[in-house]
């Protein structure tokens, strides 16, 4: 996702296919073995899966609507970007069914590797989040504007005085260090280790009623759980976070789809999947929410395929 931008020499294609690991996506328990599907007219194949549960919830419908027409589908779990469109290149990876990355496949699309096929619904939105309670107790905190007025109400051990701005894990594509230089604001820069330390961070705070600021992004079925609320900057004049300049906000990003010519060229089941699948943030939270309450990934998808039957049969059309 455009969360983690990789930098830096692009891995061979013989390496990523070597580094294949054939798992569940994130550790939510998807059967990454071909599938027994039934017979049909459609050919067979491997979708990327990244470690995210929503990208989960987004695979695992296509997965288990493509096994009902027909298809043989394996899950191979991979890092995002260079690693999984090299392995698009070498044939060992057909779908990226969520992709962040505005445009950074550009170089393995050129070489034919891959093709841009849309929008996938979702749009994703990174920025700056409080606890809900704080938007509710403070309204104008969610302006940016007003953040120094309550710095102080962020001071952590750790902030050396000012207010802890806690930033994305390493490999996210942040601009946390430009927007608190270029807005003056009274706040330090705290690196996160993980997407499960940001998430730890803004569980107590709304459990203990207590202040903290963070990097977080939608869709993302947390926020059922948690509600947050986004701090508005003013709206964003950039695409390339190395050119933002941090007065202004990151930008939305439909999320898009990514499939090698073999699915376009096919005319299958699987190619008119691929084409039409599109769904909302909700539907996404919702199917991500059941995986992570313990419910098996293939169960939490079938679920919402069967309350939305009209929406699949117009993907099949």
């Amino acid at each position: 996702m455009v969360r983690n931008k990789r930098v830096g020499a692009k891995a061979s294609v013989l390496a990523a296919a070597a580094a294949l690991l054939l798992s569940a996506c994130g550790g939510a328990g998807v059967d990454a073995e071909a599938s027994d599907a039934p017979a049909g007219d459609c050919g067979s194949y491997a979708i990327a899966m990244h470690a995210w549960v929503g990208y989960t919830a987004s695979a695992q419908v296509v997965t288990e609507i493509a096994k009902a027409n027909g298809c043989e589908i394996s899950q191979v779990t991979l890092a995002e970007a260079g690693v999984t469109y090299d392995a698009m290149e070498s044939g060992s990876v057909d779908l990226v069914i969520e992709d962040w990355g505005g445009g950074r496949w550009q170089e393995w699309a050129d070489r034919g590797a891959l093709v841009e096929v849309g929008e996938n619904g979702n749009i994703g939105l990174i920025g700056m989040y409080v606890p809900q309670w704080m938007a509710d107790e403070y309204p104008d905190i969610t302006d940016s504007a007003n953040l120094n007025k309550y710095a102080d109400l962020f001071v952590t051990d750790e902030s050396k005085g000012k207010g802890a701005w806690y930033e994305g894990p390493p490999g996210y594509t942040t601009i946390g260090e430009k927007m608190v230089s270029a807005n003056g604001l009274n706040f330090t820069v705290i690196s996160t280790g993980s997407e499960q330390a940001l998430i730890d961070v803004f569980t107590k705070a709304d459990a203990d009623k207590t202040a903290a600021i963070g990097y977080f992004y939608e869709p993302q079925n947390f926020l059922a759980k948690v509600p947050l609320a986004r701090i508005k900057f003013p709206a964003n004049d950039w695409t390339d976070p190395e050119q933002a300049s941090g007065l202004t906000d990151y930008p939305e990003s439909p999320l898009i789809k990514l499939a090698t010519p073999k699915v376009m060229d096919a005319n299958d089941a699987f190619t008119k999947i691929v084409k039409n699948f599109s769904w909302t943030n909700a539907d996404q939270n919702e199917v991500a929410a059941d995986i992570e309450s313990g419910t098996d990934p293939a169960v939490a998808a079938q679920k919402w395929i069967d309350a939305h039957k009209d929406i699949v049969d117009g993907w099949l059309k």
